[in-house]
């Protein structure tokens, strides 16, 4: 409880509103009270020292399910990045990206698999310890270490820019790894220096020089040893996958989560939806993403997937596939992050189905209960809005307030009282 002038009192925010994510409802006016760092009530008379945001409109705060805070950002120079910068100039940059994403209302990530040389280090992890401790602002990360993937795959950095043998490559420990011994090593190492969930790749992808986008890299043999390492320790695995094929080969082998997903077809939704899982969605970078300057072969290949986003999008949310909201940072900026919600609405989901995706769906993917929500109990994970977002998703672009873990990162409103 925060100490006032007449005893222990909690923090209030009132608002013009909130939403009821859940419900998919405004509920007026919008009264959270706050002890610590949790909510400790919804609703009622103001109470305590009160943080008053005017005619704002609260939210939880919002998570993407696909980031690489490691990558992008002020001062990179994306096509010399991997020969030049060393891990500590990529951890002084995630510094920078972390500080944008939060303010932008993201108040949890995933970071979604590092594929840099790194020495073995494990950087995702490094940045969620130290914005853990309080030593730089950011949000809470689920670290994913190093993406697993095979000799020429899509996350094997040698094969985006197609340097010459010996040049750049990674080590298992960094998740270039072939074979059922070399994936268990691979994923082990992860585990053991801290990786909260695991990420391979899957399928090809936009960008990869080698072979088709949709073409599955890994055996069903690899991918079931992958999954059987992560399931057994209690982690779960992200798949990099557009292919339909290489989604259906994903979900019979246990893989959790497709990331992307964009050339599915009916059967393979069909498989997510009775298979209980999850797709990220990574849609605005269909919209967004610069191919302009990549070999034309790259350019003809983004020509012919990214229409196919929008209609898989729109066949897996009408066939009920739980959808979390992820936008691939640095694919799309860092910090602008609610794009990836105005694309959705655009492409056809309904704005209360897409702030579901950006809360408790993710909060569900990551398995954890205590945020995503504003109820009782729940972290008090706090954001706000010039508007009603079930109205206008374009609202969630404009965060004037946010607040993780009870402790206040941004207010543009003047009156605190």
């Amino acid at each position: 409880m925060r100490q006032g002038a007449g005893g222990l009192v909690p923090l209030t925010l009132k608002a013009a509103g909130l939403v009821d994510v859940d419900a998919g409802e405004l509920v007026r006016p919008g009264i959270v009270k706050v002890d610590g760092d949790r909510i400790v009530g919804i609703g009622g008379s103001p109470e305590g020292e009160v943080i008053d945001l005017g005619d704002a409109v609260l939210l939880p705060g919002l998570m993407d399910m696909e980031v690489n805070l490691l990558m992008g950002g002020r001062g990179e120079n994306p096509g010399l990045s991997q020969v030049q910068d060393d891990p500590a100039t990529r951890v002084l940059r995630a510094v920078g990206n972390a500080r944008r994403t939060l303010r932008a209302g993201f108040t949890t990530v995933r970071n979604l698999g590092l594929f840099v040389k790194t020495g073995g280090y494990l950087l995702d992890v490094a940045l969620a310890k130290a914005i853990d401790a309080g030593w730089i602002d950011g949000p809470r990360i689920v670290p994913a270490g190093h993406a697993i993937t095979p000799t020429g795959g899509h996350l094997d950095p040698s094969m985006f820019a197609a340097f010459m043998p010996g040049v750049l490559e990674l080590t298992v420990e960094e998740g270039i790894a072939n074979g059922v011994d070399e994936i268990r090593k691979s994923v082990r190492y992860q585990i053991k220096h801290g990786a909260q969930l695991i990420k391979v790749c899957c399928s090809g992808g936009v960008m990869s020089l080698t072979g088709e986008a949709g073409a599955q890299h890994y055996s069903d043999e690899e991918l079931r040893v992958i999954v059987d390492e992560a399931h057994r320790r209690g982690l779960r695995v992200a798949a990099h996958t557009h292919g339909a094929d290489a989604v259906k080969h994903a979900v019979d082998c246990g893989i959790d989560c497709i990331e992307h997903g964009f050339l599915m077809d009916d059967e393979a939704i069909q498989m997510l939806v009775d298979n209980d899982r999850f797709l990220v969605t990574t849609r605005r970078l269909a919209q967004a993403m610069d191919v302009s300057k990549a070999p034309k072969v790259l350019q003809d290949k983004a020509a012919e997937m990214f229409p196919k986003a929008e209609t898989s999008l729109r066949a897996a949310y009408e066939a009920g596939v739980k959808i979390a909201v992820g936008t691939d940072a640095p694919a799309i900026p860092h910090g602008k992050n609610a794009d990836e919600l105005v694309t959705l609405v655009e492409w056809g989901m309904p704005p209360a189905a897409v702030l579901r995706a950006a809360t408790v769906v993710a909060a569900d993917l990551i398995n954890v209960g205590d945020r995503g929500r504003l109820a009782e109990g729940q972290v008090a994970d706090i954001i706000a809005v010039p508007g009603n977002p079930l109205q206008d998703i374009a609202v969630t672009r404009d965060v004037t307030f946010v607040m993780k873990g009870g402790k206040v990162f941004r207010n543009e409103h003047a009156n605190t009282n």
